[in-house]
C-alpha cells in the first residue's frame, strides 16, 4: 500500500513549554493529517480517526526544526484501516541566541515519534471499492 509524508516546520506558534520546545501532540495533529490523506487516497473519504493504539515520543522537537511525517496503511478490514505512522527530523533549528537563523540539515534523520491507530470508512463512503478509479 502506498505511503503518504508531510514536511512541516515547527513555528513558535508550536512551542507550547520552556526552550522553544514542541508539545508531543504536534505530531499526533500531523499524523492525523496523513492518514486523512492517505484514507483519501484509499477510499476517496477522509473517514474518521477511531484511536492510537501506541504512541511513542522518542526525541524533542523545537521550534525551528523541520519535521516529516510518514503513514503507511498496514491492514485493511471491511470499514476499518490500520495505519503506521513515524515523524523524523530532518533539520535541526539553531538554538544559539548568537546565531537564531541558522539551522542544520541532518545527515541521518532523528526519529521523534512513532504511532499506530486505526481509522474508519463507513462502507458507504468507500468510494473506490465502487468502482470509481483513480484520475
Amino acid at each position: 500500500m502506498s505511503d503518504v509524508m508531510i514536511r512541516l516546520r515547527m513555528s513558535q506558534a508550536d512551542a507550547h513549554y520552556g526552550g522553544e520546545l514542541v508539545d508531543g501532540a504536534r505530531m499526533l495533529s500531523l499524523f492525523g493529517d496523513v492518514a486523512t490523506e492517505l484514507l483519501i487516497r484509499h477510499d476517496g473519504d477522509e473517514g474518521l480517526f477511531v484511536a492510537y493504539d501506541n504512541v511513542e515520543f522518542t526525541a524533542p522537537v523545537y521550534a525551528g526544526d523541520y519535521v516529516e511525517a510518514k503513514g503507511s496503511i498496514v491492514k485493511v478490514g471491511n470499514t476499518s484501516r490500520k495505519i503506521t505512522f513515524e515523524a523524523y527530523k530532518v533539520i535541526e533549528g539553531s538554538r544559539d541566541p548568537q546565531s537564531p537563523s541558522a539551522a542544520t540539515v541532518l545527515s541521518t534523520p532523528i526519529l521523534v515519534c512513532q504511532a499506530s491507530g486505526t481509522c474508519v470508512v463507513p462502507k458507504d463512503k468507500q468510494q473506490k471499492t465502487r468502482g470509481q478509479t483513480d484520475g
